[in-house]
């Protein structure tokens, strides 16, 4: 009798509640590291397919999805400083695509910008040469207009860089047990569990918000972790949402590195943002957890918060994880080698048109000229909330990227940046009124590359601009 009251029990919330049933705790998905083929001049050839699929995310509704090598995000492609790389992209999609290799250091031809398009049957190679220290990088579409649906339904992976440096620090780096791949989205649900990329006006404006938590492409997932330090390489994948991130059963967490790499020293947080596009490597340390478990957080600026990831410590408790002195010389930029410093102002308007120094994004025109071997400043402001324009009362974040380098921030608000913004970086985030100076150099490759928002729906309504390095 009571085997046949529990049935019933468990039927009648599967009936009523579908979320509850048919979402039970799963582990976290870990994207797999791609393999390579060696050639015979010891170039590494690999292979990226771009394809339709579907998944159940939600109440066990199927919903349509993008996928690199599979229905939902894409493989982590792991190479080495000084590799020679093909990464050969095969378009299978009904629709044009690219891909770009965010914060990755490339030829012009090889960067997956707009211009790198890929028609739907064919194929397309990035050669380049790996010259930039360990960092965690990502790829994704960036097709003019489609950008924010191609990444929305999927398509999104890791590209992760080591060096000799990052092979001698004491930390953590067996992949997907100590050194694991978070990828964060902000995702959408209709009712029937399913998503759609459908941004009314005030989604292109103010950003694609949702109202569930992807980590690794799984809801609410667990992960069995060692009880003592964890790496955790973040990724803010979400289109618009900026999320604040915390760890409850941990009262602070180390970053080690920001986009471009390794910081200087750990810096002890007790929560990070990240903006869309953002990376941050955080050392977290089972060891001192609080309970038998720690629900990693994210507050999005949406409005929801979210219970994203639930980590269980298991096995022998390790010694307290101890933060070296140092991770990495960061080579300081003087303003004095700037040749020129240039202004960039990004601001909503009325119908979403969205421009920086008011224009928007036009494929035939060229916005900037640097000379190569340039180092330049660049100063960029948030011009939303300003009180200026039509739309300056609005109070819209933006964030900025630009391809071909890493940058250093030089000051925000005319203010030194904190420690976990003070390595290389190639997306800032700015709040509305901000003013924020970045230095770089451009001395690897001439070609066209671009420089936009990163929130998706920014970019693919006209905040984005050209640059050509001549």
């Amino acid at each position: 009798m009571k085997t046949i009251l529990i049935g019933f029990v468990l039927l009648t919330i599967a009936v009523l509640f579908p979320s509850f049933a048919d979402n039970a705790a799963q582990t976290l998905p870990i994207p797999p590291l791609l393999e390579s083929e060696i050639l015979r001049d010891g170039t590494k050839l690999f292979r990226l397919e771009a394809d339709e699929g579907e998944r159940k995310f939600l109440n066990g509704k199927t919903t349509h999805t993008l996928g690199y090598n599979g229905d939902y995000l894409g493989p982590s492609i792991r190479v080495n400083r000084g590799d020679e790389v093909i990464i050969r992209v095969n378009n299978s999609l009904r629709e044009p695509t690219t891909v770009h290799w965010h914060g990755a250091d490339v030829p012009a031809e090889s960067d997956g910008g707009p211009h790198q398009g890929i028609a739907p049957g064919e194929s397309w190679d990035a050669v380049f040469r790996v010259q930039q220290q360990a960092a965690t990088l990502w790829y994704h579409p960036h097709f003019v207009g489609t950008t924010g649906e191609q990444v929305y339904e999927g398509l999104a992976g890791l590209f992760i860089i080591e060096d000799e440096n990052s092979g001698n620090l004491n930390l953590p780096m067996e992949y997907g047990v100590d050194d694991i791949p978070v990828i964060l989205q902000e995702r959408r649900f209709d009712r029937n569990g399913k998503f759609s990329y459908q941004p009314s006006m005030p989604d292109k404006m103010h950003g694609y918000f949702g109202n569930k938590i992807l980590v690794n492409g799984a809801i609410l997932p667990y992960k069995n972790v060692p009880r003592g330090p964890v790496r955790l390489r973040m990724l803010n994948g979400s289109n618009s949402s900026l999320l604040r991130i915390t760890f409850d059963g941990l009262s602070k967490v180390y970053q080690v590195a920001s986009d471009g790499g390794f910081l200087e020293k750990p810096v002890s947080l007790s929560y990070l943002v990240l903006s869309p596009g953002e990376r941050a490597e955080v050392i977290a340390d089972f060891s001192l957890a609080n309970g038998t478990s720690v629900i990693m957080n994210a507050e999005s600026n949406g409005g929801e918060i979210y219970d994203a990831l639930e980590f269980r410590p298991v096995g022998v408790r390790q010694p307290a994880w101890e933060p070296m002195k140092s991770l990495v010389t960061v080579e300081d930029i003087p303003e004095s080698e700037a040749s020129i410093t240039r202004r960039f102002a990004m601001q909503s308007g009325m119908g979403a048109r969205m421009t920086i120094n008011g224009k928007v994004m036009n494929m035939d025109r060229i916005d900037e000229r640097l000379r190569l071997g340039d180092t330049e400043i660049w100063e960029i402001e948030n011009s939303d909330g300003m009180g200026g324009g039509m739309m300056g009362g609005m109070n819209q974040p933006h964030s900025f990227h630009v391809h071909a380098v890493q940058f250093r921030i030089l000051d925000i608000n005319g203010r030194a940046p904190p420690e976990q913004l003070a390595g290389w970086k190639d997306t800032v985030l700015l709040w509305p009124g901000d003013r924020v100076r970045i230095i770089a150099r451009y001395n690897s490759y001439k070609g066209l590359y671009m420089y936009h928002c990163h929130l998706l729906e920014h970019e693919d309504n006209g905040m984005m601009g050209q640059f050509l390095i001549e």
